[in-house]
């Protein structure tokens, strides 16, 4: 054993080095639909008006008031109810790195339905925390037993719930979320409502953030169009709000990305123009994969579709060189067996997808 191989192994948390890094995929000249994002970019007279008015930010300076200023005007947009707080972080990740650290007392429990976002378990395990994953039914829906059962078994401290969900972009059944709300509170536990696809969904938390003090609603600039910026927002009672923003690391906003979110907020209608392309697109790119032999696609509350195919290794493998690149997730969880998510693009990129796909099965 060489002196580094010894120093990290001495140092270095053994559970940290059994972890594998989160993968991104490499996509230059590929059709990239396998991230879920934002395929539309910024009309030109925009991004010359961005582009000269990020020119003018003083980035010799820190970043100060104006991440306040960012978070009222996010706060403004998301209709923030009175008695609440906004706090930032550099995208959703972030965010739940601080909940895991907050919440990491000796025994707790944080939890989730499976399949959902990566994140949730691997901050827990990050922390020393146990985290519990409850299957979905084979259609991706709430357990609602089930999860009752685990949740009064365990006893949650977190429970994540995100709506819609990732990857099987479900929306899941507001009375049964209503249900398992009551039961984490009946043991004085939080409910992280993850609204990360919210500019794609018929519905929201906004209702639950007013009735219910442990709830605690989720959101990204990421989505909305601006996963480059990296600007994550956690909304719940100013009480919460005020001891986890305690762990927020000082400027983890950086000037630009606030001028961005910013200047995003200022021109919200063509972000919410661009949302509604999406959401057409969806419903055509829904329709046209249930006609491809072999393929199934499963409702969509979001901008990707999950699809189960025959083969979904031969079929990514088949897509990719033809220049399209999807997301396989086939090996995150027994129930996605041979499924594909695909994120919905533009209407180019979303037949070119279609043909790619055909060809490959």
């Amino acid at each position: 054993m060489n002196q580094l191989d010894a120093c990290m192994k001495r140092v270095i948390r053994p559970d940290i080095q059994g972890l594998h890094a989160y993968a991104v995929q490499p996509s230059a000249g590929m059709v990239k639909v396998d991230t879920m994002e934002n395929p539309y970019r910024l009309p030109e007279a925009l991004q010359q008006a961005l582009g000269e008015r990020l020119g003018r930010v003083a980035i010799n300076r820190y970043p100060a008031e104006r991440g306040d200023d960012l978070k009222a005007a996010l706060a403004e947009h998301a209709q923030l109810p009175k008695g609440n707080a906004l706090m930032l972080g550099n995208g959703s990740d972030e965010l739940i790195s601080l909940l895991s650290l907050a919440c990491a007392l000796p025994g707790a429990v944080f939890m989730s339905p499976l399949p959902s976002f990566v994140m949730y378990g691997l901050s827990a395990a990050l922390q020393g925390v146990k985290f519990v994953g409850v299957p979905l039914t084979a259609d991706f829906e709430l357990d609602e037993t089930t999860m009752l059962a685990a949740v009064h078994a365990h006893k949650p401290a977190l429970l994540y719930l995100a709506y819609p969900n990732n990857p099987t972009a479900s929306l899941w059944d507001d009375g049964v979320i209503e249900r398992l709300i009551d039961a984490v509170g009946q043991h004085h536990g939080l409910v992280v409502m993850d609204e990360a696809y919210q500019p794609f969904a018929q519905r929201d938390s906004m209702d639950r953030l007013r009735r219910h003090p442990h709830v605690l609603v989720m959101r990204t600039m990421s989505k909305f169009g601006l996963a480059g910026v990296r600007i994550g927002y956690l909304m719940g009672r100013t009480a919460l709000i005020h001891e986890l923003d305690k762990l927020r690391p000082p400027f983890n906003i950086s000037v630009l990305n606030a001028e961005a979110g910013l200047f995003a907020l200022e021109h919200v209608g063509e972000y919410r123009r661009q949302a509604a392309l999406i959401r057409s697109e969806r419903e055509v790119l829904l329709q046209q994969l249930a006609a491809l032999p072999g393929v199934r696609p499963y409702p969509s509350q979001a901008n990707m579709v999950l699809a189960r195919v025959l083969d979904a290794a031969a079929a990514f493998a088949g897509m990719k060189q033809r220049g399209v690149l999807v997301k396989n997730v086939s090996a995150m969880h027994p129930l996605l067996a041979n499924c594909l998510r695909i994120t919905v693009g533009t209407v180019e990129e979303n037949q070119l997808t279609l043909a790619a796909l055909a060809a490959s099965l």
